[in-house]
């Protein structure tokens, strides 16, 4: 299985089908970047190990046609020297290392094709790491506003659903209703008490007056 598969397989599985109806998104999303990972740390090893057999394949192949050269440049110094059968003998192994020299260079080519492709395909897991751990920082802040609603929803509650300063102004508009009543009871009692002494000193003058009326009249009567 490819890399770009096995991403793709954990894009789909861990947020496309999960994410949106997951209750901790954070969570799945944490989850995906540690697969996301060990796939970047996996991908990374495979690529050390192709560049090597890339860089052995390279080296195959041009050591193979340098000892092409060689024996042509040898075959040649033979035949100036009258020397046909080393000639032939150096000429054979050219011909040898030719071949050999093509397969080393075939199979250099494709392994710096697929170096190649697992290089852009490293990139693109990485840049999906990047983009996909931005936005875990985004539905982090998201799920940290739900957090202090929900304890600001819990602090209301347990106060009641209402505010403190209401509850307040509340209380205190009850406590100063309660004076008001009770200095208008005081005010309507002194007004009831004021009444009643206004008559009850009226008599009192009657009753004084009276006496002395009568003691006057007892008074011209020792007189006469």
């Amino acid at each position: 299985m490819s890399i770009s598969k096995r991403v793709k397989d954990i894009a789909l599985a861990t947020l496309n089908d999960r994410l949106e109806n997951a209750e901790d998104p954070v969570r799945l999303i944490d989850e995906y970047l540690r697969n996301s990972r060990e796939e970047i740390m996996s991908a990374e090893q495979l690529y050390r190990q192709c560049l090597k057999h890339t860089e052995s394949m390279r080296h195959q192949y041009l050591s193979a046609l340098e000892l092409a050269e060689r024996r042509e440049q040898q075959a040649a110094i033979a035949l100036k020297a009258g020397e046909e059968g080393l000639a032939r003998l150096a000429l054979q192994e050219k011909l040898m290392y030719d071949e050999k020299a093509a397969q080393y260079k075939e199979l250099y080519e494709k392994a710096k094709a697929s170096l190649t492709e697992l290089d852009e395909q490293l990139q693109e897991l990485k840049r999906e790491y990047d983009e996909v751990l931005n936005k875990r920082q985004y539905y982090a802040a998201r799920m940290e506003a739900v957090r202090l609603q929900r304890q600001m929803n819990e602090r209301l509650r347990a106060l009641g659903g209402e505010r403190v300063t209401e509850q307040a102004f509340r209380r205190l508009e009850d406590r100063i209703s309660e004076l008001e009543l009770e200095g208008r009871s005081l005010r309507d009692l002194r007004r009831m008490t004021e009444e009643h002494l206004y008559p009850a000193g009226g008599a009192s003058r009657a009753a004084a007056l009276e006496m002395e009326l009568e003691n006057l009249r007892r008074k011209l009567e020792q007189e006469r």
